[in-house]
């Protein structure tokens, strides 16, 4: 090797040396960013926790609301934790105030005394257009609460009027999607969640079979949304599986025509032993009437999502469909680890992707869920 070779390859050699010193340097720089960004999350979660606490030591009456999210929120994780922030703050059940809509006292009878619904101060149509306005104005089209608008205002200060009551503190939706925001996106341990939320059995109801409905039935509710998506395949799928299921006991599907939200139901019309409810309800008593139904069917088939989530905890079988996970993983996790935790009836996700592999729901068959042959 030349004289010249032997110093190229030294050069290279403490080059290539030069280059790789920094690599420790750089790791630690990025550790160092990254424990930077968590107790970030921290402070502000932990900041959070400081609201809530100064909510709960008021003293008088607080109102949780109002609600004007999706009702898979709602039943997953604003009331396990409002039941964790009276617990853990000592909110008595006579001091909460609970602003929902569609009849969801029922869902709320084991945390608060008093109950307002939405309807009762403000009209169907007028929520929908108004809260679309908030959805566009405040968080770019979601569904979410991540602060009080004017809306909010305007329904506290009615529902208040309605009720008699003057300055109440209020436990507001922000706070939860506030304090949990970083442990749907994985910011956070869920560690973090389990601990500020309290999940629990339904207060059973002896409640009379409803008038018009059979005596044995299976619950449908199937809509469209990001678990679920509206393609040709999906819905042709959605009808053969609803199909199956008439097939074991009527179907009584909840659907409702009422617009208040961009979920739209699936059209299930012209299937044998299949019944609409929808005459049962109206958008002051939807979502009562169909937990109503639900606690008294054989199981529940439907859109993963939604009242989904909510059917274990009403000791009823459930099977839960979707075609897109992509949104669902945390929440899947969580209502399944929920329904363990507490002795909830069967919550069973269904991929209909994994169906659609095996042929199982070929739209191009004409013999039901699974072939006979």
């Amino acid at each position: 090797m030349s004289a010249r070779d032997a110093a190229r390859n030294l050069g290279a050699k403490v080059s290539r040396r030069l280059q790789s010193a920094h690599k420790p340097i750089v790791r630690l720089m990025r550790r160092y960013a990254r424990a930077e960004e968590q107790r970030t999350f921290r402070r502000e979660a932990y900041d959070v926790d400081r609201e809530i606490a100064r909510v709960a030591s008021a003293g008088g009456p607080v109102i949780a609301g109002p609600w004007l999210a999706e009702v898979g929120y709602e039943v997953l994780y604003w009331i396990p934790f409002l039941r964790w922030f009276c617990d853990a703050h000592a909110v008595s059940r006579d001091r909460l105030i609970v602003v929902s809509r569609g009849g969801m006292e029922a869902a709320y009878s084991d945390i608060a005394s008093r109950y307002v619904d939405l309807f009762d101060l403000i009209t169907p149509d007028e929520l929908a257009t108004r809260n679309a306005e908030r959805r566009a104005d405040h968080e770019g089209g979601g569904q979410k609460q991540s602060r009080a608008s004017t809306l909010d205002d305007e329904l506290i200060a009615a529902a208040c009027k309605r009720l008699g009551v003057a300055n109440p503190a209020v436990c507001h939706p922000s706070l939860l999607f506030g304090l949990f925001r970083h442990v749907w996106h994985g910011n956070l341990p869920m560690d973090f969640f389990w601990r500020r939320a309290r999940y629990a059995l339904m207060p059973s109801s002896a409640s009379e079979p409803i008038a018009g409905l059979p005596n044995d039935f299976i619950a449908v509710k199937f809509y469209n949304g990001p678990a679920l998506s509206i393609s040709d395949d999906t819905r042709e799928s959605v009808r053969r599986l609803v199909a199956q299921a008439s097939s074991i006991a009527p179907v009584v599907c909840l659907d409702t025509n009422f617009g208040i939200d961009e979920h739209r139901d699936f059209d299930l019309r012209g299937l044998p032993d299949v019944t609409s409810a929808g005459a049962l309800m109206t958008a002051r008593t939807n979502l009562g009437v169909q937990i109503s139904i639900i606690s008294q069917s054989r199981f529940f088939l439907g859109t993963c999502g939604g009242l989904a989530w909510l059917a274990p905890f009403l000791r009823v079988p459930t099977v839960a469909v979707y075609d897109n996970d992509r949104v669902l993983a945390s929440h899947l996790l969580i209502a399944r680890q929920a329904s363990a935790l507490v002795g909830a009836a069967e919550f069973s996700p269904l991929d209909l992707r994994a169906l659609h592999r095996i042929n199982a729901v070929n739209p191009a068959r004409s013999s039901g869920l699974v072939s006979s042959s």
